[in-house]
């Protein structure tokens, strides 16, 4: 008998395309069409896919998110009487799978695609409780890489199972972006979040230490220090090499990759990278600080850098010299459901 398994997401491309949201729907996409799971996916209405079976999106209305997480866990709770598995993600799933496997006789999985401590330099002391919490009382844990299940060790004292995110791709529809950008030499790029995580002063620092003309570092995405950052860049006299263009739309996303010469990805902390591989499969060639999706690529795959500036700017002066073609295996979504599945059924199987 198929198991059926709840789903709990917070965002779905378009409407929001993190790490995490990418994930999820990839996921998702993968298991709703086979007939050895039921699959069902819980999340916010507001960044909820219209018309789709399957996919219930709950009104959280207004308020912080910890608001907004308690009004999605009610409706959680009440989808999980009929499931046999419940399968959260990081902290906010704390409350929605607590109260589900609290009311109900359903296993609990938690996937962790990040950790407090990857996103900020001082984590929210909610946030650490919580995933705390997390890992004592969910049934199993799962890692998005190595990575991120050695850092469960070490903050949680907890073990989880390493099951890799899929290489997403991105379709170029052949828009020139260096043309539109105005830019006639090699180009550079970076898309996320503007935080401490992602190592963007390191990355301005080095890209200004860099002994080539012509080249310009093109900053997609924006946060809380993009402000900061432009101020940054003003002071190491890069301002004019550098473009902020701020939020990427997925169907221009393809493109960017496309148009650059050199994906760069200097996080403090990446579990896993989902950026790196889409970079990598328009044939985009990265340089990036140690990440998940890193450890199941080739050693030279990647041009891979320490988060400072010097090491940045030799990677990036090395990488642009290379002129070999990208060779890799591609990690695919489809193997990421079947180990999903054959989790499923191990728990179950444990449970009979």
């Amino acid at each position: 008998m198929a198991p059926k398994v709840l789903l709990l997401g917070w965002g779905y491309p378009p409407n929001i395309t993190g790490g995490l949201d990418t994930a999820i729907a990839e996921l998702y996409e993968q298991l709703a069409p086979r007939d050895d799971v039921e699959v069902e996916l819980v999340l916010p209405e507001e960044f909820a896919p219209s018309d789709r079976p399957g996919i219930h999106g709950v009104p959280t209305g207004q308020g912080d998110i910890v608001t907004r997480v308690g009004r999605l866990a009610s409706a959680f709770s009440n989808r999980a009487e009929d499931a046999d598995i419940i399968h959260t993600n990081d902290w906010f799933g704390y409350e929605p799978g607590s109260r589900a496997s609290s009311a109900h006789d359903v296993e609990w999985i938690t996937t962790f695609h990040s950790l407090s401590v990857d996103r900020n330099v001082n984590p929210p002391q909610r946030e650490v409780r919580t995933e705390q919490r997390v890992a004592d009382q969910a049934d199993e844990l799962v890692a998005v890489s190595k990575f991120t299940r050695d850092r469960i060790r070490k903050e949680y004292d907890a073990d989880a199972r390493v099951i890799y995110n899929g290489f997403s791709s991105v379709e170029p529809t052949g828009k020139d972006l260096k043309a539109e950008l105005d830019i006639d030499g090699e180009m550079l790029f970076f898309v996320g979040r503007h935080t401490d995580q992602k190592g963007l002063s390191f990355l301005l620092h080095g890209f200004s230490k860099l002994q080539r003309e012509d080249v310009t570092l093109v900053l997609g995405g924006s946060g809380h220090l993009t402000d900061q950052l432009k101020r940054f860049a003003e002071l190491l006299d890069i301002d004019d090499q550098v473009q902020f263009v701020g939020y990427v739309k997925q169907e221009e996303l393809g493109d960017y990759y496309n148009s650059a010469d050199l994906f760069v990805s200097p996080s403090l902390a990446e579990p896993f990278g989902i950026t790196i591989v889409e970079a990598l499969s328009v044939g985009t060639r990265v340089v990036a600080s140690k990440s998940g999706a890193t450890e199941i690529l080739p050693d030279d795959c990647v041009i891979q850098v320490q988060p400072d500036s010097d090491s940045i700017a030799d990677g990036i002066d090395r990488a642009l010299s290379m002129t070999s073609p990208i060779e890799y295996e591609e990690h695919t979504w489809a193997e990421v459901a079947d180990e999903h599945v054959e989790l499923y059924n191990d728990i179950l199987d444990e449970e009979a």
